[in-house]
């Protein structure tokens, strides 16, 4: 039996056999691309040249970065299958498309955590603001998120990709991902990835609980402001925030732990697509829309 040794490609979801119907899909992975792409360098240049140096802004500095790099590990790959009519990806490129996936979507989590964190004191303790988030502080959290991204996304992927794969490499989203390639494993060493995948899945739980506590706190001190004007402005932005964080989680959640007797091209692609881009392309909108001073900045 053929294993992954001897594998070369992958083959990923082909949209559309004819022409108009490929280029209308690179059009439309095009807009996609380039909306969280042009809001998050806004955000990058407005924080940088405007001078935006309190912690909250350090974080969405960082949280747009990863924004960037989490949608360019998937759809500019997508745009170029469609418009040069291909399916195929390497063995070797899409083991780095799951190393970066899983490393940018870790870091992204902790760091909404951190950022939710970053709120409660900011609204519930400002006169500990200061001391509980210095710069140094806040340096160390940023690179703890990202350490925790790295360590996810090499435990993964190394586990992943030393599984013996039969041939018929056929993924159904548009772009690698962990439990379609463990759909062809040719012996019980899958569930050893399974294992680990629960193990990350019961630990952004315990992030998201603590989220969800984070904003309860939040909405409890708000609601005791008498300015109808400040209540407004908070919940205009926790709401949002915990919205597109619930969104990120459940279809991340379903894509990677539903069973396999649920799983069919649709319901793959459509939690591929939600999880993937949603979150980068809404982030920028929560966090400028409703805040005057990058406003000014920009």
């Amino acid at each position: 039996m053929s294993t992954s040794n001897s594998l070369t490609a992958f083959l990923l979801l082909a949209f559309a056999d004819r022409r108009e119907l490929q280029l209308s899909h690179f059009s439309l992975f095009l807009g996609i691309y380039l909306a969280p792409l042009l809001a998050n360098g806004l955000i990058i240049t407005a924080i940088d040249f405007g001078h935006l140096h309190t912690p909250m802004y350090f974080f969405l500095l960082n949280l747009s970065f990863l924004d960037l790099d989490f949608i360019s590990t998937t759809v500019p790959k997508a745009m170029a299958n469609s418009l040069i009519h291909t399916r195929i990806t390497s063995y070797s490129r899409c083991a780095a498309q799951v190393f970066f996936l899983f490393l940018f979507v870790s870091a992204e989590f902790s760091l909404l955590t951190v950022m939710a964190y970053d709120h409660y004191i900011a609204i519930c303790r400002p006169l500990h603001y200061g001391t509980l988030l210095g710069s140094r502080v806040c340096v160390k959290m940023a690179a703890a998120g990202w350490a925790t991204g790295l360590l996810y996304a090499l435990s993964h992927t190394v586990n992943t990709f030393s599984i013996p794969l039969c041939y018929g490499k056929v993924l159904d989203p548009f772009f690698c991902e962990i439990p379609q390639i463990l759909k062809h494993s040719c012996s019980d060493s899958y569930l050893r990835e399974v294992w680990i995948i629960v193990v990350t899945a019961c630990l952004m739980f315990v992030c998201f609980i603590f989220i969800v506590l984070s904003y309860m706190q939040v909405f409890r001190a708000v609601l005791r402001i008498p300015s109808e004007q400040g209540q407004h402005k908070v919940f205009s932005m926790c709401l949002p925030h915990i919205a597109v964080v619930s969104l990120f989680v459940c279809t991340a959640f379903f894509a990677h732990l539903k069973p396999p007797s649920i799983s069919f091209p649709a319901l793959d692609l459509v939690l591929a697509g939600l999880y993937a881009m949603v979150a980068p392309a809404v982030n920028p909108i929560i966090y400028s829309m409703r805040n005057k001073e990058l406003k000014d900045a920009l």
